[in-house]
């Protein structure tokens, strides 16, 4: 079902598909069999969704990133995206060029994920999360509200952020400019725990099953399996996260 309203410019649309009112679709795209796109949806060029995927109103998919002069970082995407089968995008989603999400991942309301950037299968992106570009995230992830994840991070496999985490990826916060191998956002290993409110700072890495307390700022690397908490981190002594 095509609402009358609706613009649609390609032929390569799947089975028990509904597209409701005011929907604008662009030549190239791919929708396939049983997919629920909600009102005032865009969907740009190079965009393939699978099977049974629902996009909820106001949702934004394959946006092109855009440079002025005030950005330093050179901005670079293929124009694909790739949306997995099950998936859902909460209203107001923006997700721009050259991004792939894996199957059954729910992608909040008003989230924001940049170019070049992977997410895994069987995650949760929060509401209002803020994900960079070229992020990295695996999968079973779950990331909750209002995160905020740099520019240039890795996130591995079965890892939880609670709300309100922040991550960053310039000590010089943009001082000397940008310089693709110092601009690194941390690397999270797999099974890692991040508490509410906890801050990661450039280019450390948090190992495997480690567990970062609430309100935590990290600025050293973090052992597998040790548990931190406090301004700055510091580890728990006779206090580990399980193996």
């Amino acid at each position: 079902m095509v609402d009358p309203s609706a613009i649609v410019q390609t032929d390569e649309i799947g089975s028990n598909t509904k597209i409701h009112e005011f929907v604008v679709i662009r030549e190239g795209v791919k929708i396939g069999d049983g997919v629920v796109i909600h009102p005032f949806v865009v969907i740009e060029e190079g965009v393939s969704i699978g099977n049974d995927v629902e996009v909820f109103p106001g949702s934004i998919i394959g946006k092109t990133p855009k440079g002025v002069r005030a950005i330093s970082r050179p901005i670079s995407h293929r124009q694909e995206v790739e949306i997995g089968k099950g998936c859902v995008l909460g209203p107001n989603a923006v997700i721009y060029s050259d991004v792939n999400i894996g199957q059954y991942t729910l992608v909040g309301d008003g989230v924001s994920i940049r170019e070049e950037s992977t997410i895994g299968s069987n995650c949760v992106i929060g509401r209002y999360v803020t994900i960079n570009y070229q992020t990295s995230i695996g999968n079973n992830v779950k990331i909750m509200d209002h995160c905020w994840l740099c520019g240039n991070l890795q996130i591995g496999d079965n890892v939880f952020i609670s709300g309100g985490v922040m991550t960053t990826n310039d000590n010089q916060m943009g001082k000397r400019g940008y310089d693709e191998s110092k601009i690194m956002g941390p690397t999270i290993e797999e099974g890692v725990r991040i508490g509410a409110g906890a801050i990661l700072l450039p280019n450390i890495t948090i190992g495997r099953q480690a567990l970062i307390a609430a309100g935590a700022v990290v600025t050293k690397d973090v052992p597998d399996h040790a548990t931190v908490k406090g301004i700055p981190a510091r580890p728990v002594e006779g206090n580990h996260s399980p193996g």
